[in-house]
């Protein structure tokens, strides 16, 4: 493609990145994974959000509340009002109490996301420390529709990465 041609999808293309790298940085993530190389002939459609999730306050002197309760607590507080349908289940990740949440985001253009997307969270505790909690958050629009078979594999390989997540202490 001429230069003069392709300048202009490339800078829609820096544009979308830096504006996702920007809204992650609102929404605290500690780390962004965004693939920005194409796979054959189109680009992969998908991102890994990591961030900290902040369990809701505890009563002034009160005992710190049980991990399946402040799951919950963040699960509930966290959850956008169109995922109703969403696919909730809970298990470890290493050890610590771990629940996966998926669910379809509809398309939000006044938010530049233009197509439907598949979401996947994960929340879990942090060994050790009740008071921090874990969130790696997937998303992806597949081939631009989130329940084809590009977006069950996607989930199916998000899946097995944190299911082999491990904590390290340094």
């Amino acid at each position: 493609m001429p230069p003069d041609t392709a300048g202009p999808y490339k800078r829609e293309l820096e544009r979308r990145f830096r504006a996702s790298v920007a809204e992650a940085q609102r929404g605290r993530a500690l780390d962004v994974y965004l693939p920005v190389r194409p796979v054959g002939e189109t680009g992969l459609g998908a991102s890994i959000v990591v961030s900290e999730a902040l369990p809701p306050r505890q009563r002034a002197g009160g005992p710190p509340a049980p991990p399946t309760e402040v799951a919950v607590q963040l699960l509930t507080r966290d959850a956008p009002a169109a995922i109703g349908e969403a696919d909730l289940s809970s298990g470890e990740i290493d050890g610590a109490l771990a629940v996966r949440r998926e669910y379809v985001a509809g398309a939000d253009p006044s938010r530049g996301a233009e197509l439907a997307s598949r979401r996947v969270e994960y929340i879990a505790s942090v060994p050790g420390d009740p008071g921090r909690w874990f969130v790696a958050a997937f998303s992806t629009v597949g081939a631009g529709d989130p329940g084809e078979e590009l977006s069950e594999v996607l989930v199916t390989w998000f899946d097995a990465l944190m299911e082999t997540f491990r904590w390290r202490y340094t």
